[in-house]
């Protein structure tokens, strides 16, 4: 593009270009973890007699990289692990034949892919089953989005309407609060999409549109409006396409499982399966990431406003007096 273009001409060839850009981030970010969807060291158990599970264990090794496996005496002890959330299934194998226990709950996707890897002879005991109302967590998975959709407008909403330090703090906490409340009362009150306690619930919810609003807020303090745009791109485009929510994390390719958790959306999804289906089991990392987004963005946001309030007025020496106008020239 020549530096002579007239304003018009260059701002329509900045449209064209961005937006074309923009499509093939967004359908590499949402496309690329769907066609690459397949288990990464996904935690497994496999329990009863050594003799008796050799073979087992050896057939999830021969796929290398795919199962993490986890070795229990007896059945009871691979359920409490599935119930802790420390492994996804188990492959139980005693008298009566292998028996393999999952849980829908934690990903339907990745209880049967546990069914197809048994070969189909084992029978199924679902541990911990998804809700009767959301069989295939389709309310789960669909619910995320509009938690960081909320959090955007939250952030944006404080920036455009200028609010600062404890105002803007005040302001972006009460709507998390509240988008908390009105998301458990849809998802579980309303839908039956979850099943654990609502005020645990709510606090997941509202943490995560905290967290998303924080940034957001944060951002634009610092550099203006394109921080809420920065923050869109990046919660939208790559944390919720990254979070696992509809399959697992441990389902997604390389390093979209590591970021996806490291952002709100994924952690918001791994918290939100422990506290509605799994009483709190392993929401400890999830809620501390979430926690971490939450906090970093309030602190910038009131560390911004604090020095803006410190800085003197234009015009004003450093001590505080008004400065002194230039002396007039003399004319010769």
């Amino acid at each position: 593009m020549s530096a002579d273009l007239p304003p018009t001409p260059r701002r329509i060839a900045v449209v064209c270009l961005v937006v074309p850009l923009l499509v093939a981030f967004a359908l590499w970010a949402f496309a690329w973890p769907a066609a690459r969807l397949a288990p990464h060291d996904l935690p497994v158990g496999v329990a009863g007699p050594a003799a008796a599970t050799a073979e087992v264990k050896e057939q999830l090794a021969h796929r290398q990289g795919a199962f993490e496996i986890h070795e229990y005496a007896d059945g009871p002890a691979a359920r409490a692990a599935i119930e802790q959330r420390e492994v996804y299934g188990a492959l139980v194998v005693g008298p009566q034949g292998p028996e393999l226990y999952t849980a829908s709950a934690a990903g339907p996707v990745v209880a049967q892919l546990l069914q197809s890897a048994s070969g189909g002879r084992a029978a199924v005991t679902d541990v911990v089953a998804a809700p009767a109302a959301d069989p295939r967590g389709a309310v789960l998975g669909a619910g995320l989005l509009p938690l960081v959709l909320a959090g955007i407008a939250s952030g944006a909403l404080v920036t455009v309407l200028r609010l600062r330090g404890a105002s803007a703090i005040g302001a972006l906490l009460g709507a998390a609060a509240l988008t908390g409340l009105v998301a458990v009362a849809v998802g579980h009150a309303w839908l039956g999409a979850l099943s654990g306690n609502w005020l645990a619930e709510a606090g997941v919810f509202g943490l995560t549109a905290l967290a998303v609003g924080a940034t957001a807020a944060g951002l634009a303090s610092l550099i203006g409006m394109p921080g809420i745009g920065i923050t869109a791109l990046l919660m939208v485009l790559v944390g919720n396409a990254f979070s696992g929510i509809t399959s697992a994390p441990e389902m997604l390719p390389g390093a979209a499982r590591v970021i996806g958790a490291q952002l709100p959306p994924g952690a918001a999804g791994s918290a939100l399966r422990s506290v509605a289906y799994f009483d709190g089991a392993a929401a400890g990392q999830p809620l501390l990431t979430l926690a971490l987004w939450a906090g970093l963005g309030l602190a910038v946001v009131g560390l911004v406003a604090a020095r803006r309030r410190a800085a003197p007025p234009v015009g004003t020496a450093p001590g505080g007096a008004p400065e002194a106008a230039p002396e007039p020239v003399a004319a010769a």
